[in-house]
C-alpha cells in the first residue's frame, strides 16, 4: 500500500496545483485594460512579412501590436478574424472567392467586399500584386520532355506530383485543375509547401504547385507551366480587418490603406527572397520597405541580440511555454482520467461507453482537434491545453481500468473477509496494487503529450513547435533542431521522472 512518503508527495502535488493553475491563467489571459491590436499571418513567408508590415503601421499610430504569426491554414486565420481573436491580416481575393466564400456565388471584387462586409469585415483594394497558383517543374526536365503548358502534362502520366496539402483540398486547387485539364494522375503526395521545392530539386518529385511570388522559382531554376485554360483565378493581396477596429481607430484604417498599390510582383519576390534566401529578419525587411515606400518616419526595429543569444532566448521561452502546455494538461487529465478508470471498473456497462468515447477522441487528428477548439476558445494556449488534455485521457483511463480489472479474485475475497468497505478496499488495496499499470498509462500519456504539444504552435500556443514551424518555412535546419532536440530531451526527461516516481508510488514488491 502507499507509504507515508507517497502520501506526503500527493499532498504537496495537490497544494501546488492552485499555483500552477494561476500561472496558466496568467499566461493564457491578456492583461486587463491593455488594448492590443492583434495581427495574424499564415505559415508562409510572404504572409509573415505582410503581417509584420501591419504591425509596424499599428505601432506607428501609437498602439500596441501583437503578431500571431505562422498560424495554420486559411480557415484557422479567417475564423480567428471572425471571432475577434485577431483584428487584421492579409488575404487574397482568389482565396476569399474560392474557399472562404465558396458556394455564395460571388465573382467580382465588389461582390466579395459586400459578402464579407455582411460579416462586419472590411477589405482594402489590392496591395498591387497577384500571387496566383501555378504548376512548375525543373527547367531541364521540362525542356527534355517539351512541356510548356499544363495541358502538356496529359501526355506524361509517369511524372510524380508533390502538392501542398492546402492546394490538394482547395476547390480552386488540384481537384478542379485535374478535371479541367483531364490530367492522368491518380495519386499525389501532400507536402509542406517549403519542402516541396527541395523535393523537386532533388528529383524525388517532378511537379509541384507554386506561388507566383516565390523566390525559389528562380533559385531552383524551375519552369512555370502556362495555365492555358485559365483555371487559376486572380489572387490579389488585400488587407481584411474587423469593422470595429476601423470604428475605434480610423487613422489606423487609413494607414492600412496606405499600402494599396505599393507592392508589385517584382517587389514581393524581392522581399520574400530577402527572408528565405538571405536570412534577413522579417521585421527588418518589412520596416525597410515601409520607410522607403510609405512613411520615412517609421523606425527600424532593434535587432540587438546575436544569433546565439536569440537561440538561447527562444529556448528559454519555448521551454516555459512547452512545460506549461504539458504540465497543465497532464495534471488535469490525471485528476479526470483516474476517476473515470475507476468508474469504468466499478460499472461495467458504463465502462464500455467511457473506454469507447476516450478511444474515439484519440483517433481525431490533432490538427482537426485544434481547429474544432478555435470557435470555442480562440487562439493560443487555452485550446491547445484542452486538446492535449483530451488526448491524454485514453492511456490513463485504460491503464487504471486494466490495472484494477486484472487483480486476482483472491485479493477481493481477502478484502471482503477483512470486512473492509468498498472505498477502503479501493484506497488501501486495489489502487496501490494497480499502481504499476496506472503509472505506465500516465507515463505514456506524458511522453505523447510532449510531442503533440509542438502542434500547438500552429494556433499561436508557442512552445518547441514554434522554431520547428519557422525552420520548415525558411528551410533552416538549425531552427528545426532548436525545437526538435529540446522536445526529444524533454520526452526522455519525462520518462526518467516517472521511473523515479515509480519508487514513490508503487510498492516495492510490485515494481517491474
Amino acid at each position: 500500500m502507499l507509504n507515508c512518503r507517497a502520501l506526503f508527495q500527493c499532498r504537496l502535488a495537490i497544494r501546488a496545483l492552485p499555483a500552477l493553475l494561476l500561472v496558466v491563467f496568467a499566461w493564457t489571459c491578456p492583461l486587463v485594460g491593455q488594448e492590443v491590436v492583434r495581427i495574424g499571418s499564415k505559415n508562409f513567408t510572404e504572409s509573415v512579412i505582410l503581417g509584420d508590415m501591419l504591425c509596424h503601421l499599428v505601432r506607428h499610430q501609437g498602439l500596441q501590436a501583437e503578431h500571431k504569426h505562422e498560424l495554420g491554414g486559411t480557415q484557422i486565420v479567417w475564423q480567428s478574424l471572425l471571432k475577434g481573436e485577431i483584428d487584421a491580416y492579409v488575404e487574397y481575393t482568389g482565396t476569399l472567392k474560392e474557399e472562404i466564400l465558396a458556394g455564395e456565388n460571388v465573382y467580382s471584387i465588389d461582390q466579395i467586399r459586400d459578402a464579407i462586409g455582411a460579416k462586419e469585415i472590411v477589405m482594402t483594394d489590392s496591395l498591387g500584386f497577384n500571387n496566383t497558383y501555378a504548376l512548375g517543374m525543373r527547367e531541364s526536365q521540362a525542356a527534355e520532355l517539351n512541356i510548356e503548358r499544363i495541358s502538356d502534362l496529359a501526355g506524361h502520366p509517369e511524372l510524380s506530383l508533390g502538392l501542398s496539402e492546402e492546394f490538394v483540398d482547395r476547390r480552386d486547387g488540384w481537384q478542379g485543375l485535374k478535371l479541367k485539364y483531364n490530367l492522368p494522375f491518380d495519386t499525389t503526395r501532400g507536402l509542406d509547401h517549403s519542402l516541396a521545392y527541395r523535393g523537386v530539386w532533388s528529383g524525388s518529385i517532378d511537379i509541384i504547385d507554386l506561388y507566383s511570388t516565390d523566390p525559389e522559382i528562380a533559385a531552383f531554376d524551375l519552369r512555370v507551366l502556362e495555365d492555358d485554360k485559365a483555371h487559376f483565378p486572380m489572387y490579389e493581396a488585400v488587407i481584411v480587418y474587423r469593422l470595429d477596429l476601423a470604428d475605434k481607430h480610423p487613422k489606423l484604417a487609413d494607414a492600412f490603406r496606405s499600402l494599396v498599390g505599393k507592392l508589385d510582383n517584382k517587389t514581393m519576390i524581392a522581399l520574400n527572397k530577402a527572408s528565405r534566401m538571405d536570412r534577413e529578419p522579417e521585421q527588418l525587411i518589412s520596416a525597410k520597405f515601409l520607410r522607403e515606400n510609405v512613411d520615412a518616419s517609421i523606425p527600424l526595429p532593434q535587432i540587438g541580440l546575436t544569433k546565439m543569444q536569440r537561440a538561447w532566448s527562444r529556448l528559454a521561452t519555448g521551454t516555459i511555454e512547452h512545460l506549461i502546455l504539458v504540465t497543465s494538461s497532464l495534471m488535469t487529465a490525471i485528476m479526470t482520467a483516474i476517476p473515470l478508470g475507476v468508474l469504468a471498473y466499478k460499472k461495467k456497462h458504463l465502462g464500455e461507453w467511457i473506454l469507447g468515447i476516450v478511444g474515439i477522441i484519440q483517433t481525431i487528428p490533432s490538427m482537426a482537434m485544434l481547429v474544432f477548439m478555435i470557435p470555442l476558445l480562440g487562439l493560443g494556449a487555452k485550446p491547445a491545453i484542452l486538446a492535449l488534455f483530451l488526448y491524454s485521457l485514453l492511456p490513463i483511463v485504460r491503464g487504471t481500468y486494466t490495472g484494477l480489472n486484472g487483480l486476482a479474485g483472491s485479493i477481493h475475497e481477502s478484502a471482503l473477509a477483512l470486512g473492509l468497505p468498498g472505498s477502503a478496499r479501493l484506497r488501501l488495496i486495489e489502487l496501490p496494487l494497480a499502481a504499476p499499470s496506472i503509472l505506465a498509462g500516465i507515463k505514456t500519456s506524458a511522453v505523447i503529450n510532449v510531442g503533440t504539444a509542438t502542434i500547438g504552435a500552429l494556433i499561436g500556443a508557442g512552445g518547441y513547435g514554434q522554431p520547428i514551424i519557422t525552420g520548415i518555412r525558411l528551410a533552416d535546419f538549425g531552427l528545426i533542431l532548436q525545437g526538435a532536440v529540446p522536445a526529444a530531451i524533454l520526452a526522455l526527461a519525462v520518462q526518467y521522472l516517472f521511473t523515479l516516481l515509480e519508487h514513490v508510488f508503487v510498492p516495492k514488491g510490485l515494481r517491474v
